[in-house]
């Protein structure tokens, strides 16, 4: 009756993955109600626990129902037999396919989460970096002949100035700017009046970052006493991600106004791009300047890229790591199951299925179990990736970042997901085939 138990024993532990399931569902539910209505970065991490832990615990229950489904579609007994075994291995092999589900959702959230902080961090500072030549002087003086200097070769000098002041006391950063095309074409939105940048040229209206916007609840339509005794409607949000601090911006000739006798020491120069390096060059050694104060717009770009990839670059070896540990944990199942699973594949072998043609069975079932962690695994992922980027980054930093998706690294990851669970399986399998056929016998020495 050997090979009976372990079915028995499966089918006693239905009602437990009945339980699983409500439970895993359960905090699904929660960690949906937290997204909607939390608040606060432990509500944050409390969203992403639960949705984790949730989505490990209903993965034995699914599959069990998936094979419950499968089971009906195979005609031949050999088909019914690999499907009704998988079903009994399931509790076995739960645990290690729970962290696998984990290792797959971590690296889906994660290089979604990356992915997205990188195609928006470019297409900001093509934005925000939308002139050719950053220059600061060290003196007022030394502004004004370096713009003198620059005029014939440039098309415009946007001033770079600012002043400090508090507001809803906080510590911020105001900018004057005047009227140009490169603020309205290329400076990042997020909400806006129709006529935001004639509101701003005169005036009539403040910009301020996304940050300040969201520690204070503000919206396009309130107004900002930025000095006492000068209110302005706030006419638009732009994002200024990296920023903690909060930045207004308005237009330069009323700042002047109310905050005179301050240097003009920083300018962005406008010039055909093929042609700003040669002005770069020339300002620096004309005027003596180092060479941090004469920054070309892409030299800016590729650092700032650099710091970049070298900030989240750790993040590629964890996710090697936990799918390898993921595969490890695979490895010991696999294992562990080879050694009590003989009783079960003896009586098959009796009826003439070879150890070749059973180790066969078991390779592409565990690249099947594998592929189907990962299918569940892209929903999960993404989800966790939509919490980080839009409940813990804000709740953290203040900002919000759009979420892409890259299918290609979905199959990409699916593809190694595949290739650890064929190196795990690889020695149980390699063991099956070399099982001597009198160990095979010996299963059936004690029947009557």
């Amino acid at each position: 009756l050997a090979p009976a138990l372990p079915r028995a024993w499966a089918m006693s532990s239905a009602r437990t993955l009945r339980l699983q399931a409500f439970a895993g569902l359960g905090l699904l539910g929660f960690s949906g109600l937290l997204a909607m209505w939390g608040s606060g970065l432990i509500a944050g991490f409390a969203c992403l626990a639960s949705l984790l832990i949730g989505a490990a615990i209903v993965l034995p229950p699914i599959t069990n129902a998936v094979l419950k489904i499968a089971g009906k579609l195979p005609r031949s007994p050999l088909g019914q037999w690999i499907v009704a075994d998988t079903r009994q291995q399931v509790p076995a092999l739960s645990l290690a396919l729970m962290a696998l589900l984990l290792a797959l959702s971590a690296n889906v959230g994660v290089a979604t989460m990356v992915g997205s902080f990188r195609a928006t961090f470019v297409g900001w500072l093509d934005q925000r970096l939308a002139a050719e030549i950053y220059v600061t002087a060290r003196t007022p003086q030394e502004a004004e002949d370096i713009r003198r200097f620059a005029a014939p070769r440039t098309t415009a000098a946007l001033p770079i100035w600012s002043v400090e002041a508090t507001l809803l006391e906080q510590n911020v950063d105001i900018y004057g700017i005047i009227d140009h095309p490169t603020y309205r074409d290329n400076w990042p939105l997020l909400q806006a009046t129709q006529d935001v940048w004639d509101e701003i040229s005169t005036g009539q209206g403040v910009l301020v970052n996304e940050q300040f916007a969201r520690r204070n609840g503000i919206t396009v339509g309130n107004t900002l006493s930025v000095t006492n005794t000068w209110p302005l409607p706030v006419v638009g949000i732009y994002s200024d991600y990296g920023n903690p601090h909060g930045q207004l911006i308005t237009a330069l000739a009323p700042l002047e106004e109310r905050f005179p006798n301050r240097p003009k020491l920083r300018f962005a120069y406008r010039i055909a791009p093929d042609q700003a390096g040669e002005l770069a060059r020339d300002i620096r050694e004309k005027f003596n300047l180092p060479a941090s104060a004469v920054v070309n717009q892409f030299d800016v770009k590729q650092m700032s890229l650099r710091v970049f990839d070298q900030t989240f670059l750790v993040t590629g070896a964890l996710n090697v790591l936990t799918l390898g540990v993921a595969s490890f944990a695979l490895l010991t199942s696999l294992l562990t199951l080879s050694t009590m699973r003989l009783p079960q594949l003896a009586p098959v072998w009796s009826l003439g299925i070879t150890t070749k043609t059973l180790s066969k069975i078991e390779f592409w079932r565990s690249l099947a179990l594998a592929v189907f962690t990962w299918i569940l695994s892209i929903p999960v992922g993404l989800a966790l990736a939509w919490v980080l980027l839009s409940i813990v980054n804000v709740e953290a930093f203040g900002w919000k970042l759009p979420m892409y998706l890259f299918p290609t690294d979905w199959f990409r990851l699916g593809v190694l997901a595949v290739l650890a669970a064929a190196v795990a399986c690889f020695w149980p399998i390699y063991r099956l085939r070399r099982v001597p056929s009198a160990q095979l016998l010996r299963v059936f020495s004690n029947e009557r």
